[in-house]
C-alpha cells in the first residue's frame, strides 16, 4: 500500500498539481476512434473581455460533470473549449484604451485599430481561460477556438455567402435597435430591459374638418415628429365614422391618416394610438400593412435631425422632449401627465437607451429558417430539459422577425459585400471582385459593417469541428450531444445554432440542450456591478477549494431554476470535502502494508448493508445523471457518503479492524469492503469534486493511472443483500432509540448500561447477534443481550419500540438516583427565579407600556417556556422519588 495522505485536506497543495497531471497526460484529448462512441459537448465561448463569475462557474461545472461521467462511462468524451471575440464590448476596450493614451480611434485607422485590437486580444483574452482552468474544467484544451480564428472566418464567410445566394441574406431599410453612444445597430441579445420611472403624455390630436379630437398617450412625445398615422380598432364602435379621415399633428403642419389595425388593443387606454413606423417595431409593423411612410426623426447621436425636427433640430432627445411638452401644454395640446413604470431596453455594454429606428442593414429573413428549428421540437430531434423550456422556444421562433446582422464597427467579421465605385452594384464574394458584372467597373469599396457577433457563434457547434470542410472531426463527432447554458440566451443563441444547424449541415446542431438557471446572492438578487453584490469565484476557490464552489453550485440545483449563493454553504461543502478525506485518511491508515484478499463470501451482516446500499445508489445515481438531475445525484451521493457510510459502516467495522488479532477473516472482510465501496464513492463523486476524490483514489488504488479514466460502477444484481439489509437498518433503529434515551436522560458518555433487545424474528436476532460487539462500542453498551421474551428483564428499564423489537435498558444502569435528583432540584430552583423575574416584569405596568413591543412578546415567550420546563422538572423528580423509595 502506497503513503497515506496529509493530516488536512489542502486544496491549494493538490490543485494545481493535478490539473497539470491531467493535462501533461492529455486525458481531456479526445481524437477521432470508430471503436467508441463519441459524447460532445462545445463550451458557450465566454467573452474575451470576461473575467470568470458565477454564472460561468455553473454553466462550466455542470458541463464538466457531464463530460466526466460520459468519459468515466467509456466515450470518447470531447469537450470543445473556445472564446467569442465579443465585437462590441471588445471594441469599447481598445477604444477606451486609446483614449488614455490621447489617441483617436478615426484617426488611427481601422487596419491600426485592428492591429491594437488583436493585440490586447493577446494580452488580455485568455484571462477567462485559465480561470477556468482553476476550476478543473476537463475540456480538449489541444482543440480551443476563437470566433475570429482562421477556420471560423471561413466558415462565416461561407454561410454569408451561400444565404445571400439562396436568397435569405438581403440588403434593406427596417427597424433596429441602435445605440447612440456606440452608434451601431444592436442585436436583441445585446438589448437588456431595465424597469424605468417614466411619465403618459395625454396628448390630443384634432380630427380635420371638426371640432373633435383624439386623445393619444405616449412615453415618448419627442417622437411623434415621425408619426405617420393614427391607428384605432376595426371592431371598435367609437372610432368607425372616423377611419380614414385625417389628424392634424400638433408642432407640424402635417396631416395624417386614421387607419384601422387589428395590433391595437380598444380596451386600452383611449383605444387610439400613433404610428411612427420609423422608432416602434410594432409601429414598423403596421406602417407596412398600410403603406405608411417611414420617417426618422433623429441622427445617429439620439439628436433632433434638420429635415424633420423644425425648431427642435439639434436637440438631445430628451432636451426635445422637454421643449416640445412645454409647446404642446402652451399650445393647448396636452391634456394630462400620468406617472408610468415601463420596461426600457438598454445597451447591455454601456447601459444607454436604445433607441428603435429604420436604419439601412444587412438581415436575414427568418421565417423559412425557422422551420425545421420548429419542426425539431415537435417531432421529438430536440429536446429541452426541463420541457417547460420547449414553449418558449417555440413562441420566439413562430413569432420570429428578421435578424439584424450587420454592425457599425470595426472589430468583427467584415461583411463580404463589394460596392462598385461607379454604378453602386453590390457584389458579394470571398475577395475584391475585377470587374462589375453591371457596368464593368473595375473600382470597387468594401462594406464597412461587421457581421453581428451572433452570427458567428451561432455556427460555433459545427465550425469548431472544421465546417464548411468534411474533416473527420466533422463526420465523427457532430452532431454533438448536449448544449448547457442559462435561460436568458436561449432565444438569441440557442435558436440561431439549431436554425443554422439545418441549414447548413441538414442536422440539429445537438439533440438536448439543457437549461440551468442564474447563481443569485443570498436575498435572491441577480448578481450585478451596480448592485455591488457579485461574488468572485477565484476568491471562493483561493478560500475554500473549487470542489466546496463546485459542489455549493450544484447542491439543491434543478433545471431551469435559479439558486441563491451563501458563503455557509461552501463551508458545508468545505466541511464535506473534510469528512470524505478523514474517512478515507482512516481506512488508509488500517489499509497499510495489509495484503487484502477478496472473500469468498462476506459472513458480516454491515458489510453485505453496505454493499447493497451502494450498488442500489450506483443504479439510482446514474439513472439521475442520464436524466439531467445532477443535485439529485450529488445529495444521494452526499447522504450514503456522509450517513451510512462515514458515520454507520466505519463505525461498524471498527471493532473487527481494532481486533485483527482475534478474528483476521472478520477484519478481512471488513477492510476488502472498505475499500471497495469508497474506490466506489469516490468514482460517484469524481465528476463533482474531482480534485479532492482524485488525490485519495490515487493513494487508495495506486496501480491504476488516475480516476478520470477509471470505469464508472456499474449495478450489479448479485451485489444485493436484502436480509441483511433488514438487518442493519433494525440495527440502526436500536442504536438511534438508545442514543435518543441517552440524550434525553443526559447520560454521561461514560456512563455504560446494558441493552436488552427483544425480538422474535430468528433471522434478525442472529443477525443482531453478529453485531452485537459493534452495538457495544456504538450505543455505549456494556453488554447486548438478544432475546425471544422479557425474561430477566427489570420492569422499570426504560423502553424504545423499534420494528419487529422493542428495546430495554435498566434505568438504575441509565442513571445514579441520587446525583439526577440533586441536578434536576438545582434546576428546579432556577426555573422558579426565572418564573419569578419573568413574571415581576409582565406585572408591571411601565415595562409592558414603555418597552418595545418584541420585548413584551419575548418575555411572555420566555415565561411560558420556563412553565412548560418546570412541569417536566417536577414530574421527573417525582417519578425518581418514586422508584427510589
Amino acid at each position: 500500500m502506497s503513503k497515506n495522505l496529509e493530516t488536512t485536506y489542502n486544496p491549494k497543495a493538490i490543485e494545481s498539481k493535478l490539473y497539470d497531471k491531467w493535462c501533461e497526460n492529455r486525458y481531456f484529448h479526445a481524437e477521432v476512434d470508430r471503436d467508441r462512441k463519441p459524447f460532445t459537448i462545445v463550451m458557450p465561448p465566454p467573452n474575451i473581455t470576461g473575467k470568470l463569475h458565477m454564472g460561468h462557474a455553473l454553466d462550466n461545472t455542470l458541463q464538466d460533470i457531464l463530460i466526466r461521467y460520459k468519459r468515466m462511462q467509456g466515450y470518447n468524451a470531447l469537450w470543445v473549449p473556445g472564446t467569442d471575440h465579443a465585437a462590441i464590448s471588445t471594441e469599447v476596450k481598445v477604444t477606451n484604451q486609446l483614449k488614455e493614451e490621447g489617441i483617436d480611434k478615426k484617426e488611427l485607422g481601422r487596419e491600426k485599430f485592428l492591429e491594437r485590437t488583436w493585440e490586447w486580444k493577446e494580452e488580455y483574452g485568455g484571462t477567462i481561460t485559465s480561470q477556468l482552468k482553476k476550476l478543473g474544467t476537463s475540456c480538449d484544451w489541444d482543440r480551443e477556438r476563437f470566433t475570429m480564428d482562421e477556420g471560423c472566418s471561413k466558415a462565416v464567410e461561407e454561410v454569408f455567402i451561400k444565404l445571400y445566394e439562396e436568397g435569405y441574406i438581403y440588403r434593406g431599410s427596417r427597424i433596429i435597435n441602435w445605440c447612440p453612444v456606440c452608434k451601431t445597430s444592436l442585436s436583441d441579445a445585446e438589448v437588456e430591459h431595465e424597469e424605468q420611472e417614466g411619465s403618459f403624455w395625454h396628448i390630443k390630436y384634432p380630427i380635420v374638418g371638426t371640432d373633435d379630437f383624439l386623445e393619444i398617450a405616449t412615453t415618448r412625445p419627442e417622437t411623434m415628429l415621425g408619426d405617420t398615422a393614427i391607428a384605432v380598432h376595426p371592431d371598435d364602435e367609437r372610432y368607425k365614422d372616423i377611419v380614414g379621415k385625417k389628424c392634424l399633428l400638433p408642432l407640424t403642419d402635417r396631416e395624417i391618416p386614421i387607419v384601422a389595425d387589428y395590433y391595437v388593443d380598444k380596451e386600452f387606454g383611449t383605444g387610439a394610438v400613433k404610428i411612427t413606423p420609423a422608432h416602434d417595431p410594432n409601429d414598423f409593423e403596421v406602417g407596412k400593412r398600410h403603406n405608411l411612410p417611414e420617417i426618422n426623426v433623429m441622427n445617429d447621436d439620439a439628436t433632433i435631425n434638420e429635415q424633420w425636427g423644425g425648431k427642435y433640430a439639434g436637440m438631445d432627445r430628451y432636451e426635445a422632449r422637454k421643449a416640445m411638452v412645454k409647446d404642446l401644454e402652451e399650445q393647448g395640446y396636452l391634456v394630462k401627465i400620468e406617472p408610468h413604470s415601463h420596461n426600457v431596453g438598454t445597451h447591455d455594454r454601456c447601459h444607454t437607451t436604445v433607441e428603435p429606428m429604420v436604419k439601412q442593414q444587412w438581415f436575414v429573413k427568418m421565417e423559412e429558417l425557422a422551420k425545421p428549428a420548429i419542426n425539431a421540437i415537435k417531432t421529438g430531434e430536440l429536446k429541452f430539459v426541463p420541457e417547460r423550456f420547449d414553449k418558449i422556444y417555440l413562441h420566439w421562433l413562430e413569432n420570429i422577425r428578421d435578424w439584424c446582422i450587420s454592425r457599425q464597427i470595426w472589430w468583427g467579421h467584415r461583411i463580404p459585400a463589394y460596392y462598385c465605385d461607379e454604378c453602386g452594384e453590390i457584389v458579394v464574394a470571398r475577395e475584391m471582385p475585377g470587374k462589375c458584372p453591371k457596368c464593368g467597373g473595375t473600382h470597387f469599396t468594401q462594406d464597412e459593417d461587421t457581421l453581428d457577433t451572433w452570427f458567428s457563434s451561432a455556427l460555433w457547434p459545427f465550425s469548431t469541428l472544421g465546417w464548411p470542410d468534411q474533416t473527420e472531426e466533422l463526420d465523427y463527432f457532430y452532431p454533438t450531444d448536449v448544449l448547457v447554458t442559462g435561460y436568458d440566451i436561449i432565444f438569441f443563441w440557442v435558436i440561431r445554432m439549431v436554425f443554422s444547424g439545418y441549414a447548413h449541415t441538414e442536422k440539429s446542431p445537438f439533440h438536448t440542450v439543457f437549461i440551468h438557471g442564474l447563481v443569485r446572492d443570498s436575498q435572491g438578487r441577480k448578481m450585478s456591478k451596480s448592485l455591488g453584490n457579485g461574488i468572485d469565484p477565484l476568491e471562493i476557490i483561493d478560500q475554500y477549494g473549487a470542489d466546496a464552489l463546485r459542489m455549493t453550485l450544484i447542491t439543491g440545483n434543478a433545471p431551469g431554476n435559479d439558486m441563491r449563493f451563501y458563503n455557509e454553504r461552501v463551508e458545508a461543502s468545505r466541511n464535506f470535502a473534510n469528512k470524505v478525506w478523514n474517512a478515507s485518511r482512516f481506512i488508509l491508515m488500517n489499509l497499510d502494508e495489509k495484503n487484502l484478499t477478496k472473500p469468498e463470501k462476506l459472513t458480516n451482516p454491515a458489510d453485505c448493508w453496505i454493499l447493497t446500499k451502494c450498488n442500489q445508489l450506483i443504479k439510482e445515481v446514474t439513472d439521475n445523471m442520464d436524466k439531467f438531475e445532477l443535485g439529485i445525484a450529488l445529495a444521494k451521493i452526499y447522504d450514503f457518503m456522509w450517513d451510512e457510510f462515514c458515520d454507520w459502516y466505519i463505525e461498524l467495522a471498527k471493532y473487527r479492524i481494532y481486533h485483527a488479532e482475534e478474528d483476521e477473516k472478520g477484519a478481512n472482510e471488513a477492510l476488502w469492503t472498505l475499500r471497495e465501496v469508497l474506490k466506489n464513492s469516490l468514482k460517484l463523486l469524481h465528476p463533482y469534486m474531482p480534485f479532492v476524490t482524485e488525490e485519495i483514489y490515487s493513494t487508495l488504488v495506486p496501480e491504476e493511472e488516475s480516476l478520470m479514466i477509471s470505469p464508472w460502477p456499474v449495478y450489479e444484481e448479485e451485489n444485493n443483500f436484502p436480509a441483511e439489509e433488514t438487518i442493519v437498518e433494525h440495527y440502526k433503529e436500536i442504536v438511534r432509540g438508545v442514543r435518543n434515551v441517552r440524550a434525553e436522560m443526559n447520560v454521561p458518555n461514560g456512563r455504560k448500561a446494558t441493552i436488552y433487545v427483544v425480538c422474535e424474528d430468528e433471522a434478525i436476532c442472529k443477525g443482531l447477534e453478529e453485531l452485537k460487539n459493534s452495538a457495544m462500542m456504538m450505543a455505549a453498551a456494556n453488554d447486548f443481550i438478544v432475546q425471544h421474551d422479557r425474561a430477566n428483564i427489570a420492569d422499570d428499564a426504560v423502553s424504545v419500540v423499534v420494528p419487529d423489537a422493542t428495546v430495554y435498558v435498566p434505568l438504575n444502569e441509565l442513571i445514579d438516583f441520587e446525583q439526577e435528583i440533586e441536578r434536576l432540584s438545582k434546576e428546579e430552583a432556577r426555573l422558579n427565579k426565572e418564573i419569578a423575574r419573568a413574571t415581576g416584569m409582565l406585572n408591571n405596568e411601565k415595562f409592558v407600556s414603555k418597552a418595545p413591543e418584541a420585548k413584551v412578546r419575548e418575555e411572555r415567550e420566555k415565561l411560558e417556556t420556563y412553565k412548560q420546563m418546570m412541569e417536566q422538572v417536577k414530574e421527573r423528580l417525582e417519578g425518581l422519588k418514586a422508584k427510589q423509595s
